[in-house]
């Protein structure tokens, strides 16, 4: 019964993190229920995956993210208490997770001059070539990338990377202002950034 309505709620609905949890699978994987654990994966999975992607740019450190969030989800999920909705929870933890792990690696707070020097380097792209939003996101710095990802397309406020970076919230405006700059994106054009990106 479980794993048809797990099924069932993996294809109505199509992808993210504002997808919905159906209550039961939720009150199933509370009780270790395995079915109900995988349910919850193969539902998230790909959003955790995307999201830890975006900021590091790296492939294998997103699968990593993704395996520690899950690992981690499982421990808290007894606790979870529902004051927000299940995917945002799941968010926060691999928005978390992802910013530790920048942290840890030394990229995040630690981008040498000649890297940065290389990237200003790089000439802009004429409106003839044609550039994807990944390809531009992968030359800021991880620091700026996250900024963009987390603000611009997973609606995160100031205040709330802030928190995320223990910095004031002008912190996260410059950063986010100077990236816009290096991607050409002019004040009031970073809604052409949310989407699927």
């Amino acid at each position: 019964m479980l794993g048809m309505a797990a099924d069932g709620l993996a294809q109505r609905v199509s992808s993210g993190f504002g997808q919905a949890l159906d209550p039961l699978v939720l009150q199933r994987a509370r009780r270790r229920d395995a079915a109900a654990q995988e349910a919850i994966y193969r539902l998230y999975s790909r959003a955790c995956y995307n999201l830890a992607l975006r900021i590091l740019g790296n492939p294998a450190a997103a699968e990593d993210i993704v395996q520690d969030v899950f690992v981690r989800m499982l421990d808290a999920l007894p606790g979870f208490r529902g004051d927000a909705p299940f995917g945002a929870w799941l968010k926060r933890m691999t928005t978390n997770a992802t910013i530790d792990v920048a942290r840890r690696n030394r990229r995040l707070d630690m981008e040498s001059a000649e890297v940065h020097l290389e990237r200003a380097a790089v000439e802009q792209p004429g409106p003839d070539v044609g550039v994807d939003a990944w390809s531009l996101l992968m030359r800021l710095s991880v620091r700026e990338r996250a900024v963009v990802v987390l603000h611009e397309l997973e609606g995160y406020t100031h205040k709330e990377l802030a928190s995320l970076f223990g910095q004031s919230e002008s912190y996260s405006k410059s950063v986010l202002a100077r990236a816009l700059k290096r991607l050409g994106v002019q004040d009031g054009g970073a809604n052409e950034w949310r989407g699927d990106a």
